[in-house]
């Protein structure tokens, strides 16, 4: 996303860690991000027209059995960081998720009502409301699955995880039953830098035009880098232990993305290969 934006734009990066080797044109600053004073120092130093807000704790079991964390984060970090872009009149870009659904139909537009099956997405659902709220230009931004990998270490990409265990010859379970939406993480960058941009404001589903169960993405994917699709295995993932619910199909309606913005959505072979041109995988 960030080596994406405009030539003109002036570029700010805010994160926990510790200031990049080499950030590039990126002006970083390292800031904890549950630290409300921290942060507002920090945005009226930069004084941002637009701020994307993509930080969260995502992992959906994780936040299942840390409520109180994932709420601090996902909502009370989220609520500190919209009232403080309302203070220094920035619009705020909020990355939401397809989780919000509870997966009792199939592609959801903008006007479906949420509801969760897991307390990640309660928490999302939360912050949603907070964000738009808090001003009229801000943008909720729903993303599906989303298949990326990391510029820096490993970070949360189920893509990168997928991929090094296959070069070590394991097997990998994918669930059968959950339908999703993948979006490529090019598209995805691109889409969010002409959201900031633009004028649009409200609610938008960031999805790729297929529709799959994740098994068969699963499988897909497999082909697409040159590892064996008999290392794919599939499962029901309402039969894993421990496992927090999940919504069976929480596919998402793009239709509103493709009528305003200029990135194009992407098939889940068109997006896949878009983002395996920018590294080098080998089976």
């Amino acid at each position: 996303m960030l080596a994406q934006v405009h030539d003109d734009w002036e570029v700010h990066g805010i994160g926990r860690a510790e200031i990049p080797v080499n950030p590039g044109n990126i002006h970083y600053h390292q800031v904890n991000l549950p630290d409300k004073n921290q942060l507002r120092n920090a945005l009226k130093a930069i004084e941002p027209d637009a701020v994307i807000h993509t930080a969260a704790i995502a992992n959906i079991d994780f936040c299942e059995y840390n409520q109180e964390m994932a709420e601090a984060i996902n909502v009370g970090a989220t609520a500190d960081l919209a009232a403080i872009c309302k203070e220094i009149n920035a619009k705020l870009i909020f990355c939401s998720t397809d989780a919000v659904f509870d997966g009792h139909k199939k592609n959801y537009t903008e006007e479906d009502i949420p509801s969760p099956v897991n307390y990640y997405a309660s928490t999302k659902i939360r912050a949603e409301q907070i964000v738009l709220d808090n001003g009229k230009t801000n943008v909720v931004a729903r993303l599906a699955l989303v298949i990326g990998l990391p510029v820096m270490g490993k970070g949360n990409s189920f893509l990168a995880e997928m991929i090094e265990r296959l070069q070590k010859g394991e097997s990998i379970k994918f669930p059968a039953n959950e339908i999703r939406t993948p979006i490529d993480i090019i598209t995805l960058g691109a889409a969010l830098n002409e959201l900031a941009a633009g004028e649009f404001s409200g609610i938008i589903h960031l999805a790729g035009n297929t529709r799959i169960n994740r098994y068969d993405m699963g499988l897909k994917i497999a082909a697409m880098t040159g590892f064996p699709e008999e290392k794919i295995l599939a499962i029901n993932s309402g039969d894993l232990p421990g496992r927090a619910p999940r919504s069976n199909d929480a596919s998402l309606d793009n239709s509103r993305a493709r009528s305003i913005l200029k990135i194009p959505m992407h098939t889940l072979e068109e997006g896949l290969a878009l983002t395996l041109s920018k590294t080098n995988i080998k089976s």
